[in-house]
């Protein structure tokens, strides 16, 4: 026999009765019945009840097991009572009575039981994460993200693709978020950095020759942590293609993403029709780029009905260049309790509160409720609902002023509604390609242009690159799914010429630009085709399919919060012997 299992804790079924078996495992939970102690095995596979009495040549062995004892035992499979049958568990007709025990790895008392539901602070599951880990969540979760990832490389070797490797030290490149540097021993003062993403490295491999490009890659990125991304690492599946037209790459990730969804979703619905929607749109219907569909309330402009109306605050907004008033459409919030209840989110939200309309049944039939219909009058109002498709028991919200000022609330009150009311769908998976997206933005600190999403993207019209940079679109796209972004990508620029008027119109000069991307610039040079990709957030996709809130659910050793392994006591202080290898020096900062 095996010295330590000749079956899993998941194998063993009535076909068994009989049999002599080794198993090894944790002890998950023990009963003593007065006498006979029962005691639910667990491996990775699964949880077989084995029991002792004072029979058993070990039975003052087995009383002296606690939780998490990690243990091999011989015995014989014996069919429990027909009463006694537990049909949730495929070990449920059997138990093992114990002839045989040995302790392989005691516990001491643990800081978080495995068995149960009880909650633990995050801190204290992440400094203890291996017991963490040992929960039954945590493994399905883990084993989910395994099971991910093998499908979709499976997936995207059916469609005809290779997986290369690029590499993790390499130069620093604006990517959108800090890089984490790594000193040269070799070269002093001088720094690598891990790559944010394998953005140069995917692009020179199509310059190459290599038509189709995949790799489960790891990406790095300084960044303030969120419960939806990870502060220091994560994964994506990073794609390239060659001679392609942005559909092209619709069309190649759609049955990767959407048979990944469908394989693991769980039953819930995989919408098959996804829509693409422009960046402005969806500001301006969602107050987002990653809208939620499963919610289907659409927000508009209405600015004209308080144009010159009797309510002040709108009518005089208005008269600013740049204002509007938009509505958000609340079917079934006809209610005074619920408007007030969306006006007190708005001001905690730091806005002086929210406008709204409701309809109801009056003496002389439908009637409009609410501040604001007494202040625009029944003709201002009854256009307000024949435009919002809205009726008798049904509500309308108003935010004004420049939509950058409002927009990020109105589209979490639209959240909030959707929600509240029962509008949104939530066993429903929906997605949408949200394109067209702006190149530049001003920089909120400084008012410069910036790049507003990937710089190395192609514009949509290189004319525009002589005018307002505000308004030069990219063919740049995102995949939104029930209000997270999964995917981003680009057809990308491979035009030498080009890359420095794109990049001259953010603040880089071409000498800087060869600085930065000498490798890249010089290798459109010699012949670079068309190309374009995308790369889609595993982390978040798993999230997703766990039906988790936050990202660390699904990431087997992740940081904390503050960025921080407490487990592996990460970052630490370097010895001075390294410092010295790196010719570096730490000042320190002085103290708040």
């Amino acid at each position: 026999m095996h010295a330590y299992r000749s079956h899993t804790c998941a194998d063993l079924t009535k076909a068994n009765v009989g049999d002599t078996i080794r198993l090894s495992g944790w002890v998950h939970r023990v009963r003593d019945h007065g006498g006979v102690l029962f005691i639910d095995l667990r491996d990775h596979y699964g949880v077989t009840q084995i029991l002792a009495d004072e029979d058993s040549p070990v039975f003052a062995e087995v009383e002296k097991l606690r939780s998490e004892y990690c243990i091999r035992i011989d015995g014989k499979v014996l069919a429990r009572d027909d009463s006694l049958v537990n049909p949730k568990l495929p070990t449920g007709e059997i138990e093992v009575f114990i002839q045989d025990m040995e302790v392989l790895g005691a516990a001491q008392e643990l800081p978080l039981m495995v068995f149960g539901d009880q909650e633990y602070p995050e801190e204290t599951r992440l400094r203890y994460r291996y017991l963490d880990l040992r929960r039954e969540e945590m493994q399905r979760n883990i084993t989910l993200r395994s099971d991910v990832i093998a499908s979709m490389r499976k997936r995207m070797w059916d469609q005809g693709f290779r997986e290369y490797q690029t590499p993790i030290i390499t130069a620093s490149s604006p990517e959108g978020a800090r890089d984490f540097l790594v000193p040269s021993r070799l070269h002093p003062g001088k720094f690598y950095a891990l790559p944010q993403a394998p953005q140069l490295f995917k692009q020179l491999i199509m310059v190459s020759g290599f038509d189709k490009y995949f790799q489960i890659a790891p990406c790095f990125r300084d960044e303030d942590p969120r419960a939806d991304r990870s502060p220091t690492d994560f994964y994506q599946l990073d794609l390239e293609m060659s001679f392609v037209e942005q559909q092209d790459i619709f069309d190649t990730i759609q049955p990767v993403i959407q048979g990944v969804f469908e394989e693991f979703g769980g039953g819930r619905k995989v919408d098959t029709t996804w829509e693409q929607i422009s960046y402005a749109d969806s500001a301006l219907w969602y107050g987002t780029d990653k809208p939620d569909l499963r919610n289907p309330i659409k927000m508009q402009v209405v600015s004209e009905h308080f144009a010159g109306s009797g309510f002040a605050i709108f009518a005089k907004l208005l008269e600013q260049d740049g204002t509007e008033i938009r509505a958000i459409p609340a079917p079934g919030g006809g209610s005074r309790k619920f408007c007030d209840r969306m006006n007190a989110f708005a001001q905690k939200e730091g806005l002086p509160g929210m406008g709204y309309i409701f309809w109801r049944d009056g003496d002389n039939g439908m009637e409009a409720a609410g501040p604001l219909a007494k202040n625009i009058g029944p003709e201002r109002t009854e256009a307000i609902r024949q435009q919002l498709g809205l009726g008798v028991g049904d509500a309308a919200f108003f935010l004004g002023g420049k939509p950058e000022s409002f927009e990020r609330v109105a589209g979490k009150a639209r959240t909030v509604i959707g929600e509240e009311l029962g509008l949104t769908d939530m066993d429903r998976f929906a997605f949408a390609w949200i394109v067209d997206f702006p190149m530049y933005e001003n920089d909120e600190e400084t008012g410069d242009i910036d790049f507003s999403h990937n710089p190395f993207s192609m514009p949509q019209n290189l004319d525009d690159l002589d005018g307002d940079p505000l308004a030069v679109l990219g063919y740049q796209y995102d995949l939104a799914c029930n209000g997270y972004e999964l995917i981003s990508g680009a057809i990308r620029n491979h035009k030498r010429e080009v890359m420095f008027r794109v990049f001259e119109k953010a603040g880089y000069g071409q000498d800087e630009v060869l600085k930065r991307f000498g490798g890249l610039a010089t290798a459109f040079q010699y012949g670079a085709p068309p190309h374009g990709g995308c790369a889609a957030g595993i982390d978040r996709i798993v999230m997703l399919l766990a039906d988790e809130a936050n990202i660390r659910e699904v990431m087997m050793f992740p940081m904390n919060q503050r960025a921080e392994d407490l487990m592996m006591d990460a970052p630490s202080e370097p010895t001075n012997e390294q410092l010295r290898e790196l010719s570096l020096r730490v000042i320190e900062q002085p103290k708040d």
